[in-house]
């Protein structure tokens, strides 16, 4: 790997970054397309996944992508969809050499689009940046690897880590600061999902506000029961921003066709432990409904079930500096831990500051990404 091969790699990543939360469940790609030290065509995974990035990025570059260098943070794909294979519209555009991040894991492609390049003597450089490429596109890896979106836990909280007082009061424990890089945490994730606790005590609205986003993140609420307000604010928008609400097989018929009425989708998934909504089930069906990144904002209850059940990907914490006291609600429900070595560890990431608050954020390793 050259410093310029580094240097390039890194744009691509950047420009696929500007995908992330509006691509699912295509992996948000980013293509650069060099020739004598300038860019001359870029691209990256357009809103509802296509066209991908490398069409567009060759259709910028025009004639001048003949001899040119393609950087792609994901291996071109090779199989047939609702587009052409990229790996042919690379080769069909006569550039000399392409640079991928990484491989693709998806059966359909896996080697094979390296492979096509190189049949058609087109030079593949590659892995390039691939730890920052696997971050990147963790939630796509996580859903073709894992049959699951990546799960992303955010918890806002005191710094004796409570998110409400003993009588429910939570609004607000952070500033506006820490609200408005929420939202722009919401921005980055194709889902933000709570447990039915928080949706009754809270009445979010779960949407992406004052960041003029156009696109907006599908809500989920996971509710054993469906009992939820019908008048609350989800329900009031479910015509407008995507609502699914994962329940039991015990959720009563009409309430799920009331919901429906509304504009929800209703999705059921098995039980687990004392017969509630099992997590690992739900992200499956997540999954499979072609989610690939979930941003997670509670209650204490639903953190505790995906981190006992090792669902959680990364944390992310505001701390604001004020104290609560035990008889405030924890930000994470009981995990019947006996022992610290049963405890979920994370890897420090970055700690900033956030107006008047602290922002941590923690990831698994990289190798299990």
């Amino acid at each position: 790997m050259t410093q310029d091969d580094a240097r390039w790699m890194r744009h691509a990543l950047s420009l696929g970054a500007r995908g992330a939360g509006q691509v699912w469940p295509n992996p948000a790609v980013g293509c650069v397309i060099v020739k004598q030290g300038r860019v001359v065509g870029r691209g990256w995974t357009a809103p509802g996944g296509r066209p991908h990035a490398e069409p567009q990025a060759l259709e910028q570059a025009g004639d001048d992508a003949v001899g040119a260098t393609a950087y792609v943070t994901l291996e071109p794909c090779a199989h047939w969809g609702q587009t052409p294979p990229c790996a042919d519209a690379l080769i069909r555009a006569s550039v000399a050499r392409v640079v991928v991040a990484m491989r693709d894991p998806d059966p359909r492609t896996d080697g094979s689009g390296i492979d096509r390049l190189r049949a058609a003597g087109v030079a593949v450089t590659g892995p390039v940046l691939e730890d920052e490429a696997r971050r990147a596109h963790r939630g796509f890896l996580s859903r073709v690897q894992k049959g699951r979106p990546s799960m992303t836990l955010k918890l806002a909280s005191s710094f004796d880590g409570r998110i409400a007082t003993a009588t429910g009061e939570s609004q607000w424990i952070t500033g506006p600061d820490a609200r408005r890089a929420v939202h722009a945490m919401r921005m980055r994730h194709d889902a933000v999902m709570v447990g039915a606790g928080t949706a009754r005590a809270d009445d979010p609205s779960l949407t992406v506000r004052g960041l003029g986003a156009a696109h907006q993140p599908v809500r989920v609420v996971i509710s054993r029961h469906l009992d939820l307000p019908q008048d609350g604010a989800i329900a009031r928008t479910a015509r407008d921003v995507p609502v699914w609400l994962l329940c039991g097989e015990s959720a009563d018929a009409d309430l799920r066709a009331a919901w429906e009425e509304l504009g929800a989708r209703v999705l059921v998934v098995e039980a687990g432990a004392g017969g509630q909504v099992d997590p690992g089930a739900a992200l499956r069906t997540l999954g499979r409904e072609g989610l690939t990144s979930v941003f997670c904002e509670g209650g204490g209850a639903l953190a505790a079930s995906l981190l006992s059940a090792d669902l959680v990907d990364d944390l992310v914490g505001f701390t604001a500096g004020l104290a609560i006291g035990a008889e405030g609600q924890p930000a994470i429900g009981a995990m019947g831990l006996a022992t610290l070595a049963e405890a979920p560890r994370f890897h420090l990431l970055a700690t900033r500051r956030i107006g008047a608050d602290i922002l941590h954020e923690w990831a698994r390793s990289p190798s299990s990404w």
